[in-house]
């Protein structure tokens, strides 16, 4: 096991630009118009010469195997270190705690207002079609979760795992293309994310980027040769990610096309640790890429709001500058400026979402670490699928708000047991107060 080194560059640097094209990417979706003086949102139909590219840029596999490379890390020093099952969640809850409950918070009190003031009905689709961001944070959670038992799996067994669940989800994949029913294949979210997470440990145990030299060049070369075989022989989509005219794609809901370019990717990543590109970089780039790599939650839960203020901030110069309309509303422009805001914005809310970070204390207490941990996955599941409005009409989104809100007090509690014993004048036992 390589287990002595904190940080891994190339992991790192992959990280960081992901959640970049991320934010660029999403500029894409819309074009802004201005027709008969209205301004109009066209939804965006990629040129069929681009569909290849969605895959090149398709990033989001690369999150959860950079997810699998860090949950390793952390399941190994909780071996090696005897730490128990509620220091390990109150460890990786607690990270989300600030920034899910800002923004959650947040979008509540707009989305709430709204809808008491006579906007129900906006209100809740406007909200809900928000929070499908939160579909990322809503299996990454859950993954998070089995990650110790994940790791173990893979220890185990190694390869067979990831060919279960290939198999699962390609049956899955069949099924939905037979009879013509897309959603289906959600049940792919419990099968493709944990598989492409696998990968990850996979990589941190040495695959691809240690032993033999065609390793690296063999999974690029399978990983590709899938996604055509898929494409081109069994009627998948032939776009990674849905747009106007092909709204069910590879990524939402999950195909096993994106754990097929996952393994691709772990190729690539190979080959640059290999190559040794990243092997030693300035101490300057390695904080930029440790901040970006600290925000990168922030960045993809706000960015879609960025993205709005930087397009009414566009709209305004227009209406001062007619004659620039073509080149302030062009998409370039539009990526550039949600960058520059969210380069202002996420540095604001990252102090805020900081300081609603609970500490990790010397004890934990792992049932209500558990409770808590179990609160924020429901909660954030049911905002992610209602939306973020309280109202009497709206019952799953008002419990959603309220569960994370919950979670985040519980996973507070449960992160210092020690602080919270004395909070509320009770003495932890030996028991309790144990971590090891």
């Amino acid at each position: 096991m390589n287990t002595t080194r904190p940080r891994n560059h190339v992991i790192d640097v992959a990280r960081a630009l992901s959640v970049l094209v991320v934010v660029v990417f999403h500029t894409l979706l819309y074009r802004i118009r201005i027709v008969d003086g209205h301004v109009t949102l066209i939804p965006w139909a990629a040129p069929h010469a681009l569909y290849p590219l969605t895959w090149v840029l398709m990033i989001m596999p690369l999150f959860f195997v950079a997810g699998g490379f860090g949950n390793t890390l952390t399941v190994d020093r909780m071996r090696r270190e005897g730490t128990s099952l509620g220091h390990y969640l109150a460890g990786r809850g607690r990270r989300l705690v600030g920034p899910l409950s800002v923004f959650v918070t947040f979008c509540a009190v707009l989305a709430t207002g709204a809808a008491w003031f006579g906007w129900l009905d906006q209100a809740s689709t406007l909200s809900r079609a928000l929070m499908q961001l939160l579909w990322f944070i809503t299996v990454y959670l859950v993954i998070v979760a089995f990650a110790p038992w994940l790791v173990r799996l893979h220890d185990r067994f190694g390869v067979w795992p990831m060919l279960a669940l290939a198999a699962a989800a390609f049956a899955v994949d069949l099924w939905s293309l037979q009879v013509g029913r897309p959603e289906l294949r959600n049940l792919n979210m419990i099968l493709v994310w944990p598989l492409v997470h696998q990968f990850g440990i996979a990589y941190q145990r040495g695959w691809w980027r240690r032993g033999p030299a065609w390793a690296a060049p063999a999974a690029i070369a399978v990983g590709v040769g899938s996604i055509c075989l898929m494409v081109f022989a069994l009627g998948y989509p032939p776009t990674s990610v849905g747009f106007a005219d092909l709204p069910f794609a590879n990524l939402q809901p999950p195909t096993l096309a994106m754990a097929a370019l996952a393994l691709a990717q772990c190729g690539v990543l190979a080959l640059v640790e290999r190559a040794g590109w990243l092997a030693t970089i300035s101490p300057r780039a390695e904080r930029a890429i440790a901040v970006l790599n600290t925000v990168m939650v922030s960045v993809y839960l706000w960015h879609i709001p960025c993205i709005v203020v930087a397009g009414v901030g566009l709209l305004l110069l227009t209406a001062l500058v007619p004659i620039l309309a073509p080149v302030l509303l062009s998409p370039a422009v539009l990526a550039l400026c949600a960058l520059l805001v969210v380069a202002a914005v996420i540095p604001l809310l990252g102090r805020l979402e900081l300081r609603m970070i609970p500490p990790l204390g010397p004890a934990q207490d792992t049932a209500v670490a558990i409770m808590a941990y179990g609160t924020l996955v429901l909660g954030t599941l049911l905002v992610w699928q209602t939306g973020t409005v309280i109202h009497p009409a709206r019952p799953g989104s008002s419990l959603g708000v309220i569960l994370i809100w919950l979670g985040s007090w519980l996973m507070g509690y449960a992160a210092d047991r020690t602080q919270a014993a004395h909070r509320t004048g009770a003495r932890p036992s030996a028991a309790e107060g144990k971590t090891t």
